[in-house]
């Protein structure tokens, strides 16, 4: 069991249950998965692209990344249906809980002018996505191993009935968000 799985079974389920007063310990807010997406636009015209997106995925995440492919032709963009546009890979149990903590301890500190992750990501339903200019901030990657550096899109998928219990269990894990004014939004 990792750090923050441990730290989430032991501390933070119980906090999350007293903070929304849940009669049952079932119906407190976990994390489901995390999904780690790169949309390569420029693969159209380069394939090499794919390989560094590909490796880079895979290095930062510990798990083999997928190459998607187009659904559906779009003339406009020279896009045919079944080219690859992007990689991805979903990342659940031991490996979401390790990728998160590398993520938050290691990988944030390291951005560039970092004030928080701002809160604009929230669906509605208690999901979370935030985006990376630059996947130079994972160690993993070796930046003499890929051609330039891209960035990607972070989805935290919860089992949170709305936004402020996603945002609670968010913050108990140790997710840095933007403070305004000394007021968290």
């Amino acid at each position: 069991m990792t750090r923050l799985e441990e730290q989430y079974n032991k501390e933070i389920a119980t906090a999350l249950q007293k903070e929304f007063s849940l009669s049952s310990a079932m119906a407190v807010p976990k994390l489901k998965r995390i999904v780690l997406n790169m949309g390569l636009g420029e693969a159209l015209a380069n394939q090499k692209v794919i390989e560094y997106a590909e490796y880079a995925l895979t290095r930062i995440s510990g798990q083999k990344a997928v190459v998607t492919r187009a659904k559906k032709s779009i003339a406009t963009y020279k896009l045919r249906k079944g080219l690859p546009i992007g990689c991805m890979v979903t990342l659940r149990g031991k490996r979401m809980y390790e990728f998160l903590d590398r993520f938050i301890s290691v990988a944030l500190p390291r951005v560039r002018d970092f004030k928080g992750v701002p809160l604009k990501g929230f669906d509605g339903r208690g999901n979370f996505t935030m985006g990376l200019k630059e996947q130079s901030v994972f160690p993993e990657i070796d930046i003499d191993e890929i051609d330039r550096d891209r960035g990607m899109n972070i989805t935290f998928v919860t089992s949170a009935k709305n936004d402020e219990e996603s945002k609670a269990l968010l913050m108990h894990l140790g997710m840095p968000f933007k403070k305004i004014a000394n007021v968290e939004v």
